[in-house]
């Protein structure tokens, strides 16, 4: 099964050279730097055999998963990839990253680089809320045939906007994507709102803990961080900055804390509890458990990765959600002609490393669900990414352009076992941005499309609304002194003198959190005991089977509706995508959009 999850990278379909500049090759890292590497242990191998290879080749082991055979270590050995690799137990060497002597950054290659992090999530940004804010687009000639979730014949909502339903949240009418799933107080939540003891793990930036509509159902006992933060890269460049300026001072962030709002807006979206404030999320009583995997530059790496997919898996989550790809590669190749042969194993070690931690996850009764990506792409064809890699692991790398077939691979999404998402938009239509492709989308969910209007203008209201830290709108700059938001992508609502703050954010990385939520609904009401670890377990594959045969089917569109216009301030732009296959399964929608009443009647 396969899916890949882009947060804001842009894939260039033009045709490009295959040659990348000679500083992208690498062999090894500068004589005397300490380089830090992820090693694969060979399967068979002991790791007492596995530890003395990586000593002999001059490598020092500072961490070390034992689940899967996957370490971190450090190394002043310029040829350490290449002697580890020589030793019989080693199967394969990621190159990290620098930790010192790093020099001026080179000047970079004549490519076209990635958007910048979070340009897709925050399109809506700066533009009003229109006047039809929460209420579903009519379906219009060009759009999907059959009629989204949510909605009755003519594209009426299931209740006006205005006043919330009776036992609704202050903010439910905002939130046309719960509307279009039907976990609402009229649909799912009078059947099934979660069970606490279905762990739904985060694997992200951090959670914001302290927000309260958060906190009540987040597990404090079984959160971890997994990172270390890095204060700059190989070539210089700051990534999470100075450790001394963190409040702690220190470069160990605790899991309880979200710097950017990524994983805050992923959390509320599948369990922001039913509490008279704000919104509610698809399972509004389940517990979030924040595997903190992601650093506050909103880079994510293999080990961290590794690391919690198979914590996941020991102490009993029961469902994770991954909005991310594992840097420094947008796609992993192992034979792509433009790639050294140092950074073709880079990349094949990156992908046997994660499929054993997703296979030992899923093993163990882990619903893995991701995002199928911001790239408006098929993955199932040809493309070109300019992209990767996107963080220097050795001084003078930088990314390039490399002709991308369909046997490379996004890691974790395109993993074995794992449920990928594609984005719809309020009135069904999938996401213009959404990436897609038949045989490699497996469901759809509600992740919001700013320019889902008649004229094509931007309306944010017509992104998802989910809880935003305070202390991150507040170093934005986005808050008056009273505490009211002074931008329009901002929202607060107050219970007495608790106050919450809502963030519009479209994505795929929005859309897979709710069906991350559906899929912890499914474990709710049909799982059984767990007698290992408390609470509820389901198997995986029980659980997808349920996912798809509750999704509401959506064909294809027509040949118009896969025209998409977007009026920007300086430009208008048009893009066509074709939406392949029939039947039960589409490149558009997989199997259909998630449906949470439906999941759990």
């Amino acid at each position: 099964m396969k899916g890949v999850i882009v947060i804001a990278a842009v894939v260039a379909l033009a045709a490009a050279g295959s040659a990348p500049p000679a500083q992208a090759w690498k062999v090894g890292a500068a004589p005397g730097v300490e380089t830090e590497y992820v090693v694969l242990y060979k399967k068979g191998v002991s790791a007492a055999d596995a530890r003395r290879a990586v000593k002999s080749a001059g490598g020092t082991i500072v961490k070390e998963n034992g689940a899967v055979g996957v370490a971190t270590i450090t190394t002043t050995n310029a040829g350490f990839a290449g002697a580890v690799r020589d030793s019989g137990s080693i199967e394969g060497v990621a190159h990290n990253r620098s930790i010192s002597g790093v020099p001026a950054p080179r000047r970079q290659a004549e490519t076209r680089e990635a958007a910048p992090e979070g340009a897709v999530e925050r399109a809506g940004d700066g533009a009003p809320a229109g006047p039809v804010r929460g209420r579903p687009l009519a379906m219009r000639s060009g759009k999907p045939s059959g009629r989204p979730p949510g909605m009755r014949a003519g594209g009426s909502p299931d209740r006006p906007l205005g006043k919330p339903a009776p036992g609704a949240e202050p903010l439910s009418e905002l939130q046309w994507d719960m509307k279009q799933i039907h976990a609402t107080v009229a649909g799912s939540y009078r059947h099934q709102q979660g069970d606490p003891g279905v762990l739904v793990g985060i694997l992200d930036t951090g959670v914001d803990a302290s927000h309260p509509d958060i906190a009540p159902n987040f597990n404090h006992r079984l959160s971890r961080n997994f990172t270390v933060d890095i204060p700059v890269d190989a070539n210089g460049k700051a990534l999470d900055g100075s450790c001394e300026a963190e409040p702690d001072h220190s470069c160990n962030d605790p899991s309880d804390v979200d710097e950017r709002d990524h994983g805050t807006h992923v959390a509320s979206s599948i369990a922001s509890p039913i509490n008279q404030l704000g919104i509610a999320g698809v399972a509004p009583k389940v517990s979030i458990v924040s595997l903190r995997v992601g650093q506050d530059s909103g880079l994510f790496f293999l080990q961290p990765t590794v690391d919690a997919l198979t914590y996941a898996g020991d102490v009993g989550v029961d469902v994770v959600n991954m909005s991310y790809y594992i840097d420094p590669w947008l796609f992993n190749c192992t034979d792509n002609p433009a790639d050294s042969p140092a950074d073709r194993l880079e990349q094949a070690t990156i992908i046997k490393a994660t499929q054993r931690a997703l296979n030992y996850a899923h093993d163990r009764g882990v619903t893995l669900i991701s995002a199928a990506g911001n790239g408006a792409t098929d993955y199932t064809k040809e493309l070109t990414d300019a992209s990767s890699p996107d963080v220097a692991g050795a001084p003078g790398e930088v990314p390039y352009k490399r002709r991308i077939t369909p046997s490379c691979v996004s890691m974790p999404t395109e993993g074995n076992h794992v449920i990928s998402i594609s984005s719809t938009a309020i009135s069904g239509r999938k996401a213009y941005y959404s990436d897609y492709g038949n045989g490699y989308v497996d469901l759809a969910a509600p992740g919001g499309d700013v320019f889902d209007t008649e004229a094509g203008t931007r309306d944010v209201s017509l992104a998802t609304l989910a809880a935003y830290p305070k202390a991150v709108a507040e170093a934005r700059g986005q808050l008056n002194p009273d505490g009211t938001p002074k931008v329009a992508n901002v929202v607060r609502d107050c219970r007495g003198t608790v106050c919450g703050y809502y963030q519009y954010l479209q994505g795929t990385s929005m859309a897979s959190p709710r069906a991350a939520g559906v899929a912890a609904l499914i474990v709710s009401r049909f799982g059984r005991s767990d007698r290992v670890h408390g609470g509820k377990t389901l198997d995986p594959a029980v659980v997808e089977e349920h996912l798809r045969n509750s999704a509401t089917r959506m064909s294809c569109p027509t040949a118009s509706a896969s025209t998409y216009t977007r009026r920007l301030s300086d430009a208008t732009v048009t893009e066509k995508q074709v939406c392949e296959g029939s039947g039960p399964r589409n490149g558009f929608y997989g199997s259909g959009i998630v449906d949470a009443l439906r999941a759990v009647r």
